[in-house]
């Protein structure tokens, strides 16, 4: 005698906004009436922070900090004990996206060290004899968007061997003269990161262009933080050696969930930057960076 359950939403992208209303049914299978101790649903939002391998032991008092974070949560019963007959039963449910005191619905996002997720989960309790059944779903929050308007800040740049940070012997590095500019660097979330890129000259043949999105976590406390960054993805721009003096253009659209407005709390951040790396024949790297801020309008 096996009983199926289900989840269903209403909205097909499950992105919802603080103060909306989550609803959805609870789809029950069966080909005979199923016996069972309750049904229930509960919501929960959580922020689950993790130390990287290099800071587990360096603060004692950060293993105070990184427990979850509670955003919000909230449990109701669907169905009192008793049967559920036969065939296929939808049951309707709501909950209100509030949360309790002062605490704020931050964005989906999955990271590395910083996972924000909202989750809703039914149970249908049983018997001894019978297994309980359990279902979970996902769903989105989207922070709500900022009311004031987005005056983009474009950053002109020059890479040649006299800017570069990090170098050994300035000396025995090839010339070269690369220039181009980004269109913005505080940018909306929704619409692509773009801008252009020229190789005026360069000594030694270049053998790719890439464009690499790095996300740079922080978590911890008053007493000290453990900063790390690491790649969300990379997206190669040029191939080969390249014609000199022709534009190329840079453009880059943000993953959704592995991306979030910027954020910064007592706790944890979330920053985004923006790498260009160009990789010469003999696999030198040149890399410039920027940092850049994300939001939603």
């Amino acid at each position: 005698m096996s009983a199926s359950l289900d989840i269903r939403l209403k909205r097909a992208n499950k992105v919802y906004h603080e103060g909306e209303i989550l609803a959805g049914v609870v789809v029950i299978v069966s080909k005979e009436a199923v016996q069972h101790q309750g049904i229930s649903l509960t919501m929960e939002g959580l922020v689950n922070l993790q130390l990287s391998s290099k800071s587990v032991g360096v603060f004692e008092a950060f293993y105070n900090s990184v427990k979850p974070i509670q955003l919000i949560t909230s449990n109701i019963e669907v169905v009192k004990p008793g049967k559920v007959p036969g065939g296929k039963t939808e049951i309707p449910f709501e909950f209100p996206l509030h949360t309790k005191g002062n605490k704020v619905l931050y964005e989906t996002y999955h990271g590395v060290f910083v996972n924000i997720q909202y989750t809703l989960r039914c149970d249908m309790k049983r018997s001894l004899l019978a297994k309980d059944l359990s279902k979970t779903c996902e769903f989105m929050v989207h922070s709500q968007p900022q009311k004031v308007k987005l005056q983009p800040t474009p950053v002109d740049f020059n890479i040649t061997p006299d800017t570069l940070q990090n170098v050994r012997e300035r000396s025995s590095l090839p010339k070269f003269l690369i220039r181009g500019h980004l269109d913005a660097t505080n940018c909306v979330i929704t619409q692509p990161l773009t801008g252009e890129l020229v190789v005026e000259s360069s000594d030694v043949a270049i053998k790719s262009i890439e464009l690499q999105l790095v996300r740079v976590e922080t978590c911890g406390c008053a007493e000290g933080y453990a900063r790390d960054a690491t790649e969300i993805q990379n997206i190669q721009i040029a191939e080969g050696d390249v014609c000199h003096s022709l534009p190329i253009p840079i453009y880059m659209v943000f993953p959704r969930l592995f991306t979030c407005p910027t954020l910064e709390t007592t706790n944890f951040k979330v920053e985004f930057e923006v790498n260009v790396v160009i990789v010469l024949h003999d696999d030198h790297l040149i890399t410039e960076n920027f940092p850049l801020k994300l939001c939603r309008v």
